[in-house]
């Protein structure tokens, strides 16, 4: 089957699972605060809307766990598509849900109930959707075709900050918080049809297929036997990435509303912008990382955004719409350039039997530290200092631990995905 078929399903696919889950995080930014947590104070309420989004990223090493195992003994395609249809139910039934004023507490619980199954999808998805990619495509170009399984991530913040603003612009904020919100968890509905008839229709990963049986009982025992230094490289490279991604896209809402007072549709936009322009650019880091390594870029991303940060909160205090633009876009590509090669270097740490729990497990561990708390450690220090500095602070030090991981790590540019690999 033709690489660049097996790309658009896993892209496609990516897309719309990602806007299903970012969908949840601008939701609690704008509305879950007031519809689910109406007793509290603006930014307590937001604080409990973000921990009911963190709980997602709590139920990812879980899904990463379980989809892992049975997708290194059954195969890549039929996981993935079961993670997007169990992420398009969950997604659909949050736009169902009645809010606090209907049902009183037993409304953020249900909240929360499917949270754990979007995370626990998403978990056991992007491992799966990196690899049927990397597992196709040749060793030369491997860093660029991976990448655009990432680009989904950027693709689904776009498509769900897309369909918020444009609500934002043509509905009035009474509406908005009466029904408006609910538009873009019901259309989950048809999109999730989009992509699970798009991604019955590709092959299964001929790597895979070709594999001797693995040793080891389960996948798992050999991740944890030959591969626990990759899982803690995988752990450490993810810190950076994710914390800035959440912080840049998903923070930057409330901070912007809250704090600056700016309306809702200005912070909209230029995520929409940013999101845009990172959307275009993963590939070319990925294809980057083909010619000069994955760890180049990589430790340049980390590097880069460790230091962007302190720029970052000071354009966005400006209040000016260009000024805000700029610093979400620039952080998005520093994060870009550690998010493009990510697929084809955690691909490549692991052997074929062990592969899709291994880049799993790693990545999704790291979620739960990394991006699960971001949100909520950062509004829990807005809330203590008053100040950005310490959030700033808060993700150089994220900065510093990835570039010491990547740095440790070995380089992993040109490996053949059918090797067998212990160490």
């Amino acid at each position: 089957m033709s690489i660049k078929k097996i790309v658009a399903a896993s892209l496609i696919g990516t897309t719309i699972e990602w806007y299903d889950f970012f969908l949840y995080g601008s939701a609690a930014a704008l509305v879950f605060n007031v519809l689910f947590f109406p007793d509290s104070d603006p930014l307590t309420g937001t604080l409990l809307a973000f921990l009911t989004y963190a709980v997602g990223f709590v139920a990812r090493p879980l899904g990463g766990l379980v989809f892992g195992h049975f997708g290194d003994r059954l195969g890549r395609k039929t996981l993935l598509v079961i993670s997007l249809l169990l992420m398009g139910v969950a997604t659909f039934l949050i736009g169902c849900l009645p809010t606090h004023a209907a049902i009183g507490g037993a409304a953020p619980l249900l909240l929360t109930a499917l949270r754990l199954v979007q995370g626990f999808a998403l978990g056991g998805e992007w491992g799966g959707a990196v690899l049927i990619v990397s597992e196709h495509g040749d060793a030369g170009r491997r860093g660029f075709w991976a990448s655009w399984p990432q680009a989904g991530a950027p693709g689904g913040n776009l498509l769900a900050t897309g369909v918020l603003a444009l609500l934002a612009a043509f509905q009035s904020d009474e509406a908005f918080l009466s029904w408006g919100w609910r538009v873009p968890f019901l259309l989950s509905g048809v999109l999730v049809m989009v992509g699970l008839w798009i991604r019955l229709s590709i092959s299964e990963s001929p790597v895979f297929q070709q594999a001797p049986p693995l040793e080891d009982k389960t996948p798992i025992v050999g991740v944890l036997r030959h591969h626990w230094r990759d899982v803690l490289v995988a752990i450490g490279a993810r810190l950076a990435e994710n914390i800035s991604f959440y912080l840049i896209t998903v923070f930057v809402i409330t901070y912007g509303t809250t704090v600056v007072k700016l309306d809702r549709g200005t912070v909209l936009n230029a995520v929409l912008i940013g999101s845009a322009i990172h959307f275009l650019t993963i590939p070319l880091w990925g294809a980057l990382s083909d010619r000069l390594g994955r760890r180049p870029v990589y430790l340049a991303g980390a590097a880069g955004i460790g230091v962007w940060i302190f720029a970052f909160f000071p354009l966005i205090n400006t209040g000016g719409f260009l000024a805000i633009t700029l610093a979400v876009t620039v952080g998005l590509l520093f994060h870009g350039m550690m998010y493009g090669p990510q697929a084809a270097f955690f691909s490549e740490l692991f052997g074929t039997r062990m592969r899709y729990t291994g880049v799993s497990i790693g990545a999704q561990l790291s979620a739960i530290v990394a991006g699960a708390l971001a949100p909520v450690i950062a509004v829990r220090l807005l809330q203590e200092f008053g100040s950005w500095v310490p959030i700033a602070g808060y993700l150089a030090i994220a900065a510093v631990l990835t570039l010491v991981a990547v740095y440790a790590a070995r380089e992993t540019q040109g490996r053949d995905l059918a090797e067998k690999v212990n160490a």
